[in-house]
C-alpha cells in the first residue's frame, strides 16, 4: 500500500495559489504578455524510506565475513629503495603460491594449472605481454601491472592481475609498500570482464548469471583500516544487447592507461608518475 498523502504541509498549495493569483493579475494588466506564472500542475509529495520491522533486534555481529579488510606482509620479495615499481611482480605472485599449497600444489588443487604454468614467467618481473598487451605470454598467467598512487600519499601502488587456471577466474591484487616491505592491501578473485583505477578506488567488473546486467564492485583506500576496503556492490545494467558470460563460483583485463604496460626487472629503476 502507497503511504498516505495526507500529511502534505498546506503552505505548500497557499504558495501556489498565490503564485497562480500574482499570474493572473499580470494578464489582466498586460493584454496579450505571454510571460506570466504559469501553474505545472500539482506537486508530488517528498516520501521518506520506509522502515519495515521497526522492533526488530539489531544484529550484535556480522553477517559473514567477505574479507572485508586485506592487509598482509609479503614475504621475501625484494623492494629495492623502497619503490614498489622495482618488486618484481611475479615473485609476488610465487609468494602467494607458496604461502597457499592447499589451492595450487598438486594435482587436484583448484589452481594446481596456474602453479604449472608460473614456469613460463621466468624470473626478474617478466609479467604478461613484453608489447603491453593485457594477456599472458608464452603461458604466464602473469597479468601486467599497473602502478598508481591510490593511498594518496604520493607513492604508487601496484594493482597487479593473474590467471586462476583452469577456472578461467582473475585474482585482482593491490600492492602497497610500508619501511620498504612490500604490503598487500586488496584480494579479490572472481569471473572478470575489466578493472578501472579511477582516484583511490579499484573497480572490478563481472559477469552476471541475468542477461543485460553486470556486477559492478569498488574497494576504496581506507587510511584507519590501512586497506582497500570494499564500498560498493553493485548489480547495473549493460549496453552489450543482454550478453553475458555465467558467473563461476567465486565472488576486468585491465584498461586505464598506466605509466608503464610492462613489468620492470628487479634491478632496475624506473622513474616517472604512474
Amino acid at each position: 500500500m502507497l503511504p498516505s498523502r495526507r500529511g502534505r504541509p498546506a503552505r505548500v498549495s497557499a504558495l501556489l495559489a498565490l503564485l497562480m493569483a500574482v499570474g493572473a493579475a499580470g494578464a489582466l494588466t498586460a493584454c496579450g504578455d505571454g510571460g506570466g506564472l504559469r501553474s505545472a500542475g500539482a506537486t508530488s509529495a517528498a516520501r521518506s524510506p520506509a522502515r519495515l520491522w521497526p522492533g526488530l533486534t539489531p544484529a550484535s555481529s556480522p553477517a559473514y565475513d567477505i574479507g572485508e579488510v586485506e592487509h598482509a606482509r609479503v614475504e621475501g620479495v625484494a623492494v629495492p629503495g623502497g619503490d614498489i615499481r622495482r618488486a618484481d611482480p611475479v615473485a609476488a605472485v610465487r609468494a602467494e603460491i607458496d604461502a597457499h599449497p592447499g589451492d595450487y600444489a598438486g594435482p587436484k588443487a583448484r589452481y594446481h594449472e596456474t602453479s604449472v604454468r608460473m614456469a613460463d614467467c621466468g624470473t626478474g618481473g617478466g609479467a604478461g605481454g613484453s608489447d603491453g598487451s593485457d594477456g599472458a605470454r608464452d603461458g604466464c598467467p602473469v597479468l601486467p601491472p599497473y602502478y598508481r598512487d591510490l593511498t594518496g600519499d604520493g607513492r604508487p601502488e601496484m594493482t597487479l592481475g593473474f590467471r586462476l587456471l583452469p577456472e578461467q577466474l582473475t585474482a585482482v591484487r593491490v600492492y602497497t609498500v610500508e619501511k620498504d616491505r612490500l604490503v598487500r592491501v586488496m584480494s579479490y578473485d572472481d569471473a572478470v570482464s575489466a578493472v578501472e583505477l579511477a582516484g583511490r578506488t579499484v573497480i572490478v567488473r563481472s559477469p552476471s548469471e541475468v542477461a543485460g546486467y553486470e556486477y559492478r564492485l569498488q574497494w576504496t583506500w581506507d587510511a584507519d583500516q590501512r586497506a582497500m576496503l570494499l564500498t560498493s556492490d553493485e548489480m547495473l545494467r549493460t549496453d552489450d544487447g543482454g550478453q553475458h558470460t555465467k558467473r563461476p563460483s567465486a565472488s576486468p583485463s585491465p584498461s586505464p592507461s598506466p605509466t608503464s604496460s610492462k613489468a620492470p626487472s628487479a634491478g632496475s629503476s624506473s622513474a616517472g608518475a604512474r
